[in-house]
């Protein structure tokens, strides 16, 4: 009876309560407040004096215990936080480069770096109270500035802002990631003075100065950033469309130093210790082999995970690696789901936040299918590529449902892609990646070898339908998949397998909700300083306009609406209207007539423009055309053929487009037309009446006229805006018309994603139905005329 507590029973509980611990916590809107964390504290003891009563007590205060030793953690993290009242404020900042500077090219082509900084002094600012800076910062410098070495000691002036990231329904949770990575504010470099070069013994500038090497040794740029990934960690190297293509053909997992890698590197270091440890007898009497060659293999994974910068998934596979090694060396014999419910527990409770990033599910998922799959010692190459096949066969089938959840996509070409990717980048690429730091010509065969393999990557995903996109599925549903994929690759009854395949099936044909026939559904997502709209009939999707391009190959057609429109279950669009040719409203045209077939265009762009011959039929917009889909009626409203005879500037010649329900309910989208244009529109007009505007001009000064507001009329005014935008907008002068038309207006910054329902006249913000305690809370100021920098896209 004395032993019953530590049966496979109480333990299995007890992983599972630490776990679930964690993950309500990482669901909470709000940490807890002093008053509540003591009476956690309390409940954690009452439940240790009272687990002698029932085995399920000391789970329930291990999972307490999880959720508040985490949530204090929080704490500290999230502090000191950046007020407001700093925010794009010049602060001299004294400190160290942190990580590897990554090249990146800013808006207009600019060329600068962004790299992490270590704060160690804020310099004087003349105010009563010194700023509060947070630790770790993210800063961009830009055009002109000196080169940066990581570890090097510089002082900067610059000026910050929050944590904050673009929100929005399937999209990139950038104000997580940057938690995650301990970065609480970002800002852009004003002047700088090196203070120190990084000592000879930087473990970072060492890194650096190996990425530079492999920059100046391998010709093709491309090639070189994947070495340098595959070497150091330094995934950003590689060009944006090679992510595309490894994304899409499934191997994506293999570019980076994931846990294979670190995994590959310290069985490879175990096996070749062994037989040299055995060879001493002095040694083995000491420490056996088999310990000594496990622990050994250990140190070797670290020093590599350590060197290839200490990545999210090489610290989480190493301490999986030690847990098991621990494990082992103790002498536990335990069954494989208690082996890795045990290393879940470990890796969490050094970085409890691992339970919220899909390489954490992903990398014990493919474990745990191959110690459930099993597999006979393999005697000879034809049972060894048997073997092989069948491994990845398990691998491809068992996680194809988790890809799904987390990603809303699966490469129906991975396994082909995979068979040849993983044994030639894990055991080759690899390995003469790392070696080329000592011998350089082994660079030229690694990146020699990878073109290849692009080369047959490319071929495979010509094909057609080499990807499945598919909207997000019920938990209901995603539940029975995993199960489901469980029964598959166990060796079990071909019975019990088919109906694994038919629980997978749910997940495959998710029920979308789509509105009701003579209704639709407005979508003003967030996609920082720009316009983007995305409209659902029935069985119609119109998006006007495409939101701004952030950088070279990086723009809201490809980060904001792709993922919108696929989880929406959106495979094409019926229309895209783009109002004018401005920046910030094509940006992401380009990348949405790639990635889905559009069956027309029509804009007021001028002749010759290049998105004119991208592909799709076009016509450009004029007043008077319209069309009904579906029970709703769309109108085109400005600018006539006289406006484009007479030159106006783009602004002006804004294509204006009103939607109106069965049941009369309308919205007026107006671009970026300015006051002059807004009068004549409202005389030309005699019933300009709508429920929603999109506000003109993102709420310049040049726009929303008296005339347009008493005109149009509006319950709700939408901003489409960056977060402390550049431009000032909204401009308070223009909300305060709308205040005194009482008409609410809603800011993306502040409201991410805005959803509106015709049917229902309701309507809801992303960063209400998504509120967790990471979250930036701070409402985006009115104007700001600093220049932070651009929202936070996960570029």
């Amino acid at each position: 009876m004395a032993q019953r507590p530590w049966g496979v029973r109480e333990l299995v509980a007890t992983g599972a309560g630490w776990l679930g611990g964690l993950a309500l916590l990482h669901r909470c809107e709000r940490l807890p407040t002093p008053a509540e964390y003591a009476l956690l504290a309390l409940a954690v003891v009452m439940l240790l004096l009272l687990r002698r009563r029932h085995w399920l007590l000391l789970a329930g205060a291990v999972a307490v215990l999880a959720f508040t030793q985490a949530a204090l953690r929080a704490e500290l993290r999230m502090k000191p936080e950046l007020h407001p009242a700093w925010e794009g404020r010049d602060l001299v900042l004294s400190g160290r480069v942190d990580s590897l500077p990554i090249a990146i090219t800013g808006q207009g082509g600019v060329p600068g770096w962004r790299f992490e900084f270590e704060v160690e002094a804020v310099g004087p600012t003349g105010a009563a109270l010194p700023p509060e800076v947070p630790r770790r910062l993210m800063l961009l410098a830009y055009d002109g500035a000196q080169p940066i070495t990581a570890g090097e000691r510089w002082r900067f002036t610059a000026r910050l802002k929050r944590a904050h990231g673009l929100a929005n329904p399937g999209g990139f949770d950038a104000e997580l990631w940057l938690f995650e990575q301990g970065l609480r504010a970002s800002g852009v470099v004003r002047t700088a003075e090196r203070l120190q070069t990084a000592p000879w013994w930087s473990l970072d500038a060492a890194r650096q100065r190996l990425r530079t090497a492999i920059r100046e040794r391998v010709a093709d740029p491309g090639m070189a950033g994947v070495l340098a990934a595959l070497s150091l960690g330094d995934q950003n190297a590689i060009g944006h469309r090679d992510w595309n293509l490894f994304r899409d053909t499934g191997v994506a997992h293999l570019l980076s130093v994931s846990g294979s890698h670190v995994v590959l590197l310290g069985w490879l270091a175990a096996v070749l210790i062994a037989p040299l440890w055995r060879r001493s007898a002095w040694l083995c009497l000491r420490v056996p082999a088999p310990i000594a060659a496990r622990w050994v293999g250990v140190a070797v994974a670290f020093a590599y995970a350590l060197f290839s910068g200490w990545g999210v998934p090489a610290q989480r596979t190493v301490v999986m690696l030690a847990a098991v090694a621990a494990l082992r060396s103790i002498g536990l014999r335990w069954p494989w789901p208690l082996v890795l419910l045990a290393a879940a527990v470990i890796v969490t409770a050094v970085d409890p936040w691992a339970l919220m990033q899909p390489g954490f599910w992903l990398s014990f998922g493919a474990v745990g299918l191959l110690m459930a799959a099993g597999g006979d010692h393999a005697e000879g190459w034809r049972a060894r590529l048997k073997a092989a096949l069948r491994t990845q066969l398990i691998a491809t089938l068992g996680l194809a449902p988790l890809s799904l959840i987390c990603f809303s996509q699966l490469s129906l070409v991975g396994l082909l892609a995979n068979l040849v990717a993983i044994p030639l980048i894990s055991f080759v690429v690899t390995p003469l990646a790392l070696l080329g730091g000592l011998v350089t010509p082994l660079w030229a065969l690694a990146a020699w070898l990878m073109q290849t393999l692009m080369a047959w990557l490319q071929l495979l995903i010509a094909w057609p339908a080499a990807v499945l996109w598919l909207p997000a599925a019920p938990l209901w549903s995603q539940g029975l998949a995993l199960i489901g994929a469980l029964l598959v690759v166990l060796r079990l009854p071909w019975r019990l397998r088919a109906a694994g395949l038919a629980m997978m099936l749910p997940l495959l044909w998710p029920v979308v909700p789509h509105p009701p026939a003579g209704e639709f559904e407005l979508i003003a997502p967030d996609v920082g300083q720009g316009n983007a709209v995305v409209v659902r009939t029935q069985a119609h999707v119109l998006v006007f306009d495409s939101g701004p391009a952030y950088a070279p190959g990086s723009d809201a057609g490809e980060r904001v609406l792709l993922p919108l429109l696929r989880s929406l279950g959106a495979r094409r669009l019926d229309l895209l209207m783009l109002s004018h040719r401005d920046g910030d409203h094509v940006g992401g045209a380009a990348a949405l007539m790639q990635a889905l077939p559009v069956s027309e265009l029509r804009s007021s762009l001028e002749a010759g423009h290049p998105l004119l011959s991208i592909g799709p039929p076009t016509q450009r917009c004029e007043a008077g055309q319209a069309w009904s889909w579906d029970g709703v009626r769309f109108e085109v409203l400005h600018p006539t053929p006289a406006h484009y005879e007479a030159g106006l500037k783009s602004n002006d010649l804004s294509c204006v487009l009103r939607i109106t329900s069965a049941t009369g309910r309308r919205v007026l989208l107006a671009g970026d037309l300015e006051a002059e244009q807004e009068r004549q529109l409202v005389k030309r007009e005699a019933d300009l009446k709508a429920d929603v505007l999109l506000v003109p001009h993102h709420g310049s000064k040049t726009s929303s006229s008296a005339e347009l507001l008493a005109g149009v009329h509006p319950s709700t005014g939408v901003v489409q805006a960056g977060y402390r935008s550049r431009f000032g907008h909204p401009a308070p002068p223009v909300l305060a018309r709308y205040q005194a038309a009482g008409i609410a207006v809603v800011a993306s910054p502040s409201c991410g994603a805005w959803r509106w329902q015709s049917a229902t006249h309701e309507s809801s913000c992303e960063r209400e139905l998504s509120r967790r305690y990471w979250r930036d809370r701070v409402a985006a100021p009115i104007a700001d005329d600093t220049g932070t920098g651009p929202d936070w896209d996960g570029e």
